[in-house]
């Protein structure tokens, strides 16, 4: 599967606009649908020298954070590749602003740049390797003996070392959002999910050639444990839409008992949320540690009072504890 952005770039090239035009939202959008066509020409147009079919999978965050359209993606992809089609990946900007724009305090989004979408795409479909292609050789690490930076060939962890080496996400002037930050982030996805990651030069033509045979090419990351099903879901793709503090004893019972959260174990509602909304669940320090699917709204939570009858608020099957996911 191919995970593709340019339909912006494209779209504005279309247009004749100046990159300076991009700044506005629904200019972004509309440079998206001007685009989207003629990216998908030029995809159509190499992969027909190939004698491979190709198919457009434009997605937006709902395609993500909804569990039953998450299924539905998963089946239909998995019929394209049945039938011998490869699927070209991009989120759907003419509508979606999620990777257009940053994201507010009032939710996380499911993803907001190619290199998370494209770790969805891996752990929703389980594949085995997720290659991520940039303009360098791959992870670089400042060496304190030399005068430049060392390519890491291989990370069997991603450390808070490598993350502050990763450095800010940045935004290019062609409107794309990215960086080592989000590669790095996408990485570690892809190791949870118990598969392989690359980050390695894509302005080499022979890389992917290179990487296929099975020679050393830019830096791999190991994979991890597997976290699988609905739990993979809560725990990378989907949108978080309300937020709880729980006591320390809740908090040992969902990491160490692995049981079910009761409402008598909930500190404080600190985003509200309705019945089925995934729901970030925070320590005292306000660290988030675990995630689950509402059984109940939190209007209703509030209504019942701290003297009512313990009620399970999110039962077991519906946590997922993201200390386990590394």
């Amino acid at each position: 599967m191919l995970v593709s952005s340019g339909a912006v770039g494209l779209g504005r090239s279309l247009l004749r606009l100046h990159p300076s035009r991009l700044k506005d939202m629904a200019v972004k959008q509309a440079c998206a649908a001007a685009g989207q066509s003629l990216l998908m020409e030029s995809y159509k147009r190499l992969f027909d020298a190939q004698g491979r079919k190709i198919a457009q999978v434009l997605l937006t965050e709902e395609d993500f954070s909804n569990w039953d359209r998450y299924s539905n993606l998963r089946r239909t992809m998995e019929k394209l590749l049945g039938f011998g089609v490869l699927p070209i990946v991009n989120e759907n900007d003419t509508v979606s602003t999620a990777e257009l724009e940053s994201v507010d305090g009032g939710r996380q989004a499911a993803f907001s740049d190619n290199d998370r979408l494209a770790a969805l795409v891996m752990s929703g479909m389980e594949a085995d390797a997720l290659v991520l292609l940039t303009n360098v050789d791959g992870f670089l690490l400042k060496n304190a003996s030399a005068k430049h930076d060392e390519l890491q060939p291989f990370v069997e962890r991603v450390t808070s070392e490598i993350r502050v080496a990763a450095g800010p996400s940045r935004t290019s002037a062609q409107g794309g959002r990215g960086g080592m930050k989000t590669k790095i982030e996408a990485a570690e996805i892809a190791m949870n999910c118990g598969g392989v990651a690359l980050i390695a030069n894509g302005a080499n033509p022979k890389t992917l050639q290179s990487v296929f045979s099975g020679e050393r090419t830019g830096t791999v990351f190991a994979p991890a444990t597997r976290i699988r099903g609905k739990r993979r879901w809560l725990a990378y793709a989907a949108g978080v839409r309300g937020r709880v503090v729980v006591d320390a004893g809740a908090q040992r019972a969902i990491t160490a008992g692995k049981a079910s959260l009761l409402n008598s174990g909930v500190v404080r509602v600190e985003r509200e949320f309705a019945s089925m909304d995934v729901v970030s669940i925070r320590d005292l320090d306000g660290r988030e540690f675990a995630r689950g699917i509402a059984a109940y709204a939190s209007e209703e939570r509030n209504a019942e009072g701290k003297k009512a009858t313990p009620r399970v608020l999110f039962t077991r099957e519906n946590i997922v504890v993201l200390e386990a996911a590394g």
